[in-house]
C-alpha cells in the first residue's frame, strides 16, 4: 500500500536531446500534479537557479559538468565528480533525495547509480526494467540492457526484482513471472535457459514457465525475464514495429478522401490506441537493485515523459520498492 508522504526526487536538468527546456517543463508538470513532491534539479547555475527561484518545492543544486552521450560511462563518472548525473546520485546516497531521474547518458546514469547509490545487499547485478503495453495489460520486461551476459542466479534475482516492481507500479498483487525462451517446454533453449527455468520454478513465486517472443505483447505474464542483450533487442524491435505500424495506419487513413472520412469516425478509437501504446506513460526505465530509486529516461523524452518518470519515481519510493527488493533477495538466500 502506498502513502502520500513527501518525496524528494532529484532531476538531471542537462540530460536529453531537448534539455534543459523539456526537462524543466516536465518538472513543472510533475510539481503541479503532486502537492507532496519536492524536486532538486542539478545542472548549470544559469538553468537551474532561475527555474527554482520561480517554483515552490524546487531546489537548485548547481553543477559544473555534464556527461556526454558519447563518453565512456565508468570513466566519465569517475572523472566528472561535479556532473549533473553524479551529483544527483550522490544526493540520493546522502539521503537528501529518495529518487533520481535523468534522460541523459544511460550508461552514465547506470554507472553513477551503481557506484554512487550502491547496490542493495545481496543483489549481484542491477537490471534495467521497462513497462511494455500489451493487448491485455502492461507487463514488466527485464533486463533490457544492463547485463549482456548473465548467470542463472542473475536471472532469478531479476525475477524477484521485476515482480516487486510489478506489485508497486502496476499494482499486481501476485505477478505471474515467465522466462523468455524459444519454446514453452522446460527443455527448450540454451543450457542457461534450461538451468534458469529449473531454478526459477523452485525459487520464484508465481513462476509460470517459459514465454516465447510472441507472448511479450499478449499479456500471458506480468513479468518476463531475460538477459540484457536479448531484452534490448526485443525492446527495440517492439518500439520499431509499433512506430512502423502507426505510421502505416496513418498513411492508409489519409491516402484518399474515403479513407479520410473513415478516419474521422475512427479517430477517438485510434487516439485511445495511441495512448495505450505511448511509452511516455511511464516515462523511463528503472534501474532495479540499487539503494534508492533511479529512473533512466529516453534521450528524446518530452515534457510528458519527464513528468511521468517523476510520478513513477515517487510511486516507487512511497511503495517501498528498494525495501521490497531487499526483502525478496534476503528470502532467496
Amino acid at each position: 500500500m502506498t502513502d502520500i508522504r513527501t518525496v524528494t526526487v532529484c532531476v538531471d536538468a542537462m540530460g536529453g536531446d531537448h534539455a534543459p527546456a523539456t526537462i524543466l517543463d516536465g518538472v513543472r508538470e510533475a510539481l503541479a500534479a503532486d502537492a507532496a513532491l519536492q524536486v532538486i534539479i542539478t545542472g548549470d547555475e544559469s538553468v537551474v537557479g532561475p527555474f527554482a527561484a520561480l517554483h515552490e518545492r524546487c531546489i537548485a543544486h548547481p553543477t559544473t559538468e555534464v556527461i556526454g552521450m558519447d563518453e565512456h560511462p565508468a570513466k566519465a563518472v569517475r572523472s566528472k565528480k561535479d556532473s549533473s548525473i553524479v551529483v544527483g546520485c550522490r544526493l540520493v546516497k546522502e539521503g537528501r533525495a529518495q529518487a533520481f531521474f535523468s534522460a541523459g547518458s544511460t550508461g552514465g546514469a547506470m554507472a553513477a547509480a551503481t557506484l554512487g547509490m550502491g547496490r542493495i545487499k545481496g543483489v549481484s547485478r542491477p537490471a534495467i526494467a521497462t513497462v511494455i503495453p500489451t493487448s491485455a495489460h502492461p507487463l514488466v520486461l527485464l533486463d533490457v540492457g544492463a547485463n549482456a551476459d548473465v548467470k542463472v542466479e542473475n536471472l532469478v534475482q531479476f525475477a524477484h526484482m521485476g515482480a516487486a516492481y510489478a506489485r508497486i507500479i502496476l499494482e499486481i498483487a501476485e505477478p505471474r513471472v515467465a522466462l523468455l525462451n524459444i519454446g514453452e517446454e522446460p527443455t527448450k533453449g540454451s543450457v542457461l535457459a534450461q538451468e534458469a527455468h529449473a531454478a526459477m520454478a523452485v525459487e520464484v513465486p508465481g513462476f509460470i514457465g517459459n514465454a516465447e517472443g510472441r507472448d511479450v505483447t499478449t499479456g500471458t505474464a506480468d513479468v518476463i525475464v531475460t538477459d540484457g542483450f536479448t531484452g534490448n533487442v526485443a525492446l527495440k524491435l517492439l518500439e520499431g514495429t509499433s512506430k512502423s505500424l502507426m505510421g502505416q495506419i496513418r498513411d492508409a487513413m489519409t491516402s484518399s478522401l474515403k479513407n479520410k472520412l473513415a478516419a474521422a469516425v475512427l479517430k477517438p478509437s485510434l487516439k485511445l490506441l495511441k495512448e495505450k501504446l505511448d511509452p511516455d506513460a511511464y516515462g523511463g526505465a528503472p534501474l532495479l537493485g540499487v539503494k534508492g530509486v533511479c529512473i533512466i529516461g529516453h534521450g528524446s523524452s518530452g515534457a510528458r515523459a519527464v513528468s511521468s518518470a517523476i510520478r513513477v519515481a515517487t510511486q516507487a519510493v512511497r511503495g517501498g520498492l528498494a525495501d521490497e527488493i531487499a526483502a525478496a533477495v534476503t528470502a532467496e538466500e
